[in-house]
């Protein structure tokens, strides 16, 4: 059994006894990676020196009999758009193939306060938009369980990296499901917490509206010690809430007797695979063995989700990158005839075909004469959206759905139709438009491949989210199950 099987409790327990040491953590994980990486691709940078050195540095404070840190001693990947000082962070761009931030976002001050240990940056889809990663600009990454499909995207390789066992635990972001459905397609935990809940400082934005940092773990208790070590008020982000942060890991009572749960129709209907259809219904057999209670409701606008999102999403993506034009960040075109011509040369050999489709997208929804038909008429939606959930939480403490239609599909077979492709995000993006919290569990598997089960929650209670999955978790074996590689 992988030191990464062990619950995080076991390996605390274990460093304090003595029995282990944070280098042989390190050791695990670089030892899994040589072993694996050559057919999951999930990491574009490794941080072994400093993981090492890190680690050396921690075994020292363990002997000394240091206080420890919730995280203290465990390996940790981050997704390739999130800033780490010193170490190269490129979006899976080749726009940022030369950056070295000269800072740390939030989040990965946090873990370093919580004493865990990086050991590298994980690709992506580049710049955070797909739903597969087969947009990254390095090379794509493969889903553990089998690599002729995809782990899912945009954050597919911190999912894949902890389902093949080569890191404890992943950071992603997710701006309309890119968490959820890469943890859904390797059969783990993602989980996108409330917006605003998680600072984004130091996130690579992509639509600032959306975006959300959040953990990739083998369970919910995992999931829980993760989010309470990166939740919480940042004065560096504009748009971080100022709210109190409970214990998430009491929540995790096991207890769900009484809870009230709605079930959208329109998340089980065309388009929704059998098999994962199925998954749902026996899952919520399983809460209703528990003494929790489902009906159907429904969430009339969320036909419009998707329309709404990409125009939104990429307004916002064709604001935010403007910022990358070869001057000051990354790639810069050579001999250009003048400074237009440097603008125009940079971006058109830094960014890749999916990036520029939506900053297309994006700059006409935004431009003089259509503002109103588009951008405002999405924002409208948006709201709509919103209210649906605000009126469904009147009556219910979560809502559940699948994650998405399907189990993951194969490599290449959707990369030339983006329709399809962004049709794969119909359960998730609805959420995002919402701002609600939500997470992906395991809950069952179709041809080999791992369906998810998506708990939606009222904004900032991560609390019953958790609960909730903790509870299915803890009566099912799904989460259990490993990919053979």
């Amino acid at each position: 059994m992988s030191l990464f099987d062990l619950r995080l409790q076991d390996v605390h327990n274990k460093l304090s006894q003595k029995e282990l040491s944070v280098t042989e953590l390190v050791d695990e994980s670089f030892a899994r990676i040589k072993a694996t990486e050559a057919s999951i691709q999930a990491f574009l940078t490794l941080n072994e020196e400093g993981a090492r050195l890190h680690a050396a540095e921690l075994d020292k404070q363990l002997q000394a009999g240091a206080e420890r840190g919730l995280l203290f001693g465990l390996p940790a990947g981050i997704k390739d758009n999130i800033v780490t000082e010193g170490l190269r962070t490129t979006c899976a761009s080749q726009f940022l193939d030369n950056y070295n931030p000269i800072y740390d976002g939030t989040v990965v001050s946090k873990l370093k306060s919580a004493q865990s240990v990086t050991i590298g940056k994980l690709n992506m889809d580049e710049f955070a938009m797909g739903g597969s990663n087969e947009n990254s600009s390095y090379y794509p990454t493969r889903n553990p369980w089998n690599t002729e499909y995809v782990p899912g995207g945009s954050s597919g390789a911190s999912a894949a990296s902890v389902a093949a066992g080569q890191v404890y635990f992943s950071l992603g972001s997710d701006t309309g499901g890119s968490i959820r459905q890469p943890a859904a397609y390797c059969g783990i935990v993602g989980l996108k917490p409330t917006y605003g809940l998680v600072s984004r400082f130091g996130l690579v934005a992509f639509a600032s509206s959306l975006d959300q940092i959040g953990p990739l773990t083998k369970n919910v208790e995992d999931s829980a010690f993760v989010l309470q070590a990166i939740a919480g008020y940042d004065a560096k982000d504009s748009t971080s809430a100022n709210v109190s942060i409970p214990d998430y890991t009491s929540a995790l009572t096991g207890d769900v007797k009484g809870l009230r749960i709605a079930v959208p129709k329109e998340y089980l209907g065309e388009g929704v695979d059998p098999k994962v259809k199925e998954a749902v219904l026996n899952a919520l057999k399983v809460y209703e063995s528990l003494g929790a209670t489902w009906e159907e409701v429904s969430l009339p606008h969320t036909e419009y989700a998707i329309a709404a999102y990409y125009l939104l999403a990429s307004s916002e993506a064709s604001s935010n990158l403007a910022r990358f034009d070869g001057v000051r960040y990354g790639v810069r075109a050579d001999n250009p005839a003048n400074l237009i011509d440097l603008y125009r040369k940079s971006r058109s050999e830094g960014f890749g075909p999916e990036v520029k489709r939506r900053i297309m997208l994006g700059t006409y929804a935004l431009s003089s004469g259509y503002y109103d038909a588009y951008y405002l008429k999405a924002q409208k939606v948006r709201t709509l959206i919103k209210q649906d959930f605000d009126q469904v939480f009147e009556k219910y403490d979560v809502v559940i759905g699948p994650t998405a239609p399907t189990a993951a599909f194969k490599l290449g077979e959707q990369v030339g139709d983006p329709l399809t492709m962004y049709l794969n995000d119909i359960c998730t993006i609805p959420v995002s438009l919402a701002g609600v919290p939500a997470i992906s569990i395991p809950c069952g598997q179709a041809e080999g491949l791992p369906i998810g089960l998506q708990i939606i929650g009222k904004a900032f209670d991560e609390s019953t989210v958790l609960r909730a999955a903790h509870a299915f978790e803890q009566n099912t074996e799904f989460h259990k199950l490993r990919p053979q590689l």
